[in-house]
């Protein structure tokens, strides 16, 4: 007789979990066998005691079972990225399309806002009429006539991790290389997916701050899922400072359509989203090397067939056919807009970029507890970066908020997380080591 309790005193203590009890768990999940807090309980227990490859492989095959396993007949390669999330990462929306454009298929299957950043899906719902959970058929029709489609999990996808993704959310169990693992590959695995390249953060903003656990999460991934037959590689991206100049739902929809129309480009946003696409494109055999994939995806967007892509898919997915023409048009604004002046003149010399986050989700812009409503107009935008020259007159950020309340509270957040020192820094590089199967 199965029992959740007694797997999770298992976990508790330590113990390896036998596949057929993971197995257990994970349909109790879907099912209703097993509650919300025994859910959170074996997180917290996987969070501290952690799995080991055996374990974190048969987590990540029992959610990818729990639900339905696509299989496509495209002309081309079923191929995505993941990020493990940041501030002001809003390169799913821009990479998808660009992909695209160069003769792949991107069935992006994304996620809400976990913890301090914003979530792919929570972005998307701010466009209006977009359906981001739309039925497998729809989903399917719109990877083949649009190349791409960035959407949520539907009920049919991976439905164990859609339930324990929310519960991790709000019980402090986000960080577990496990559970990231587990998470992230169980959609992929689903998708049906031919090549997969992750975008693994490290710094201030990431869930994992130091680079050696990035390090041991990226190869974690790209060590389970080449295990189980998927063709993946990752790479280290710097997230000591936000990824763009915006911070917010409906902010980073404008900011990818900008993006996209050649209005506004900016180089470390670029450069990762550079990076990614050629990886996608090399491990899809559209490209010879990653070198000449760049170069594809950097003529994707100059070409204005990325963009072309984007529309296609966000007018396919219900959403107005005129969205990167006019944005404004379309998308919500916040009442209150206000400069946050800085309290030191200098150069910017550190960032506390989960902090940004977190005032974002204060808010309104993310979830204290799952079930909370998004404000998607509410944000932050024009960031002063790391290096920045800091003057009496020059804002660290604009907020975007819903009251003079809570714009101050926002101003006090972001002052609080900015370092400005006499000098400035050494800048990292923001694309940094590649990791590959061994």
């Amino acid at each position: 007789m199965f029992l959740p309790q007694e797997v999770i005193r298992a976990k508790r203590d330590g113990r390896a979990l036998e596949p057929e009890e993971i197995e257990a768990f994970v349909a109790g999940l879907v099912d209703g066998g097993v509650g919300e807090g025994q859910a959170a309980a074996l997180a917290m227990a996987i969070c501290i005691r952690g799995l080991s490859l055996a374990e974190c492989v048969a987590l990540t095959g029992a959610m990818t079972r729990s639900g339905t396993v696509l299989a496509w007949d495209l002309p081309g390669p079923a191929l995505d990225k993941h990020s493990t999330g940041g501030v002001g990462d809003g390169v799913s929306l821009v990479l998808a399309p660009a992909v695209a454009a160069c003769g792949g298929y991107v069935p992006m299957i994304a996620g809400r806002g976990l913890g301090h950043t914003g979530g792919t899906l929570d972005k998307l719902d701010s466009i209006p009429g977009y359906v981001s959970q739309p039925d497998l058929d729809t989903f399917r029709r719109v990877v083949r006539e649009a190349g791409c489609a960035v959407i949520g999990q539907t009920p049919d996808i991976a439905p164990a991790d859609r339930r324990l993704y929310a519960i991790r959310d709000v019980t402090g169990t986000v960080e577990s290389i496990d559970l990231i693992t587990s998470s992230i590959l169980s959609k992929k695995l689903a998708a049906g997916l031919d090549g997969l390249v992750m975008d693994v953060k490290t710094g201030s903003g990431a869930f994992l701050a130091q680079p050696e656990e990035s390090r041991a999460l990226a190869e974690r991934i790209v060590a389970v899922a080449n295990g189980a037959g998927l063709r993946t590689s990752a790479y280290l991206t710097d997230m000591a400072a936000p990824l763009a100049s915006v911070a917010g739902n409906a902010l980073e929809i404008r900011h990818a359509v900008d993006h996209l129309a050649g209005r506004q480009v900016e180089p470390r946003f670029q450069a990762v989203t550079v990076a990614l696409g050629g990886a996608m494109l090399a491990l899809g055999g559209l490209a010879s090397d990653e070198a000449e994939g760049r170069r594809r995806i950097e003529e994707a967007f100059a070409s204005g067939a990325a963009a072309e892509r984007f529309g296609r898919m966000v007018s396919a997915l219900g959403g107005p056919a005129d969205l990167v023409e006019r944005p404004e048009r379309h998308l919500p604004a916040a009442p209150v807009r206000r400069e946050i002046g800085a309290s030191a003149r200098g150069f910017v010399e550190a960032i506390d970029t989960r902090a940004l986050g977190l005032a974002v989700v204060a808010l309104g812009g993310g979830r204290v507890r799952a079930a909370d409503p998004i404000d998607h107009a509410v944000g932050l935008v024009r960031f002063a970066g790391i290096g920045a020259e800091i003057e009496e007159d020059t804002p660290l950020a604009i907020v975007h908020a819903g009251s003079d309340d809570a714009a101050e509270r926002a101003a006090r957040a972001v002052r609080a997380a900015y370092s400005i020192g006499e000098r400035p820094p050494v800048i990292p590089p923001v694309v940094g080591e590649r990791i590959e199967a061994p």
